[in-house]
């Protein structure tokens, strides 16, 4: 079958099985801009199931770029909140303010532009190229590496089969209907082409898939053995006033978690270390239980320390942390805390509603 057939059976599959996804145009619609950036950088390291709400829930509260361009950082992040990797909502608010003050609220429409932006790199550039203005673009995404390294039964492992893939997908992509066939590729990995048990007898590219006839499908992509992450351990303090205040600090701008809110800890996070139990000398309970949270380069636990705060210790903390804040435990519902800090607040409500030393 020749490529350009193979391409034609490709967006002949995709015309009748295409996914029904919040940002995605029908087939035929010109895509919103706004819509195909957005999630982009939502799906990053994320799945679409994920990313739905946030999705929806973005565009209801900041339905453009110059919309999103103008709001609070705060109010953005507490929206983000969840989705993790927090640098990716950093950078997608100062890419819709360049885009505001430099481009008059309209997305350039090259890929040189659009790497200049934050939080844009190549394959986004090429992904929201394709999709949102159909140029002739190779986005390679997971699903696409996937489909691609079967199709040509390529055995390089990750991740230098990327440069492989990149070749061989390049003579695939057709001149018209490119944002189509992006999709496409991306709909067949995650639908057909998975990464366990591929449905390849459905597949519309089986006639033509190497690894399929060879029968290894399911062994590719090959991967390198991977490291065990680093583990790294730490306290949390989670200390509270008479009023029913909890002691919180925002997070430096740069770096893990940045300008997230957090309890103080000790031992994991070394720039920003707040060993108050040292400086406070509290009737702390400690408990063995602890908060266990997975990064992208380590894993995490940390034990929980639960103190309560004098009117004397609370004047002694202004002194130890001018960045410290008290807030209202209910308030901290609504408020924009990452994963960790949300996990460790679940775990110091269930304490405190099942321990009597708490209570006491």
């Amino acid at each position: 079958m020749s490529l350009a057939k193979s391409t034609k059976k490709l967006l002949a599959w995709y015309d009748t099985h295409a996914r029904e996804l919040p940002w995605r145009a029908p087939i035929g619609v010109t895509p919103n801009t706004y819509h195909v950036w957005l999630s982009e950088i939502m799906l990053q390291q994320t799945t679409v199931v994920a990313v739905i709400p946030y999705f929806n829930n973005f565009i209801r509260v900041w339905p453009s770029v110059t919309a999103l361009a103008n709001a609070k950082d705060d109010d953005v992040m507490r929206a983000w909140a969840g989705l993790g990797y927090y640098a990716r909502a950093r950078n997608m608010l100062k890419c819709a303010r360049h885009i505001r003050d430099n481009f008059n609220g309209v997305f350039p429409k090259t890929e040189k532009e659009l790497i200049a932006l934050p939080g844009i790199g190549p394959y986004t550039a090429a992904a929201i190229c394709a999709i949102a203005f159909d140029q002739k673009a190779a986005p390679i995404d997971g699903n696409i590496e996937r489909v691609i390294s079967r199709l040509t039964a390529c055995t390089t492992p990750l991740p230098a089969l990327k440069v492989d893939v990149a070749k061989s997908l390049e003579s695939l992509v057709p001149n018209n209907r490119a944002g189509d066939f992006a999709q496409a590729m991306m709909d067949l990995g995650a639908t057909i082409c998975t990464p366990k048990n591929p449905n390849c007898g459905i597949c519309p590219w089986n006639k033509i898939c190497a690894a399929y006839a060879q029968n290894i499908a399911d062994t590719l992509p090959r991967r390198l053995p991977k490291k065990p992450k680093p583990k790294r351990t730490g306290v949390l303090f989670w200390v509270y006033n008479e009023h029913g205040h909890i002691l919180t600090r925002q997070r430096p701008a740069r770096g893990l978690l940045g300008n997230m809110i957090e309890f103080p800890s000790h031992g994991w996070d070394t720039p920003n270390d707040r060993d108050i139990d040292n400086h406070l000398s509290l009737n702390w309970v400690k408990h063995s239980n602890a908060v266990r949270h997975v990064f992208t380069h380590f894993e995490l636990t940390l034990s929980v320390w639960i103190g309560h705060a004098t009117p004397s210790d609370m004047a002694l903390i202004n002194t130890i942390d001018s960045t410290f804040t008290w807030r209202d435990a209910k308030a901290l519902h609504a408020a924009a805390l990452p994963n960790l800090m949300r996990k460790a607040e679940v775990f110091v409500e269930k304490t405190i509603q099942s321990d009597t030393r708490v209570n006491s």
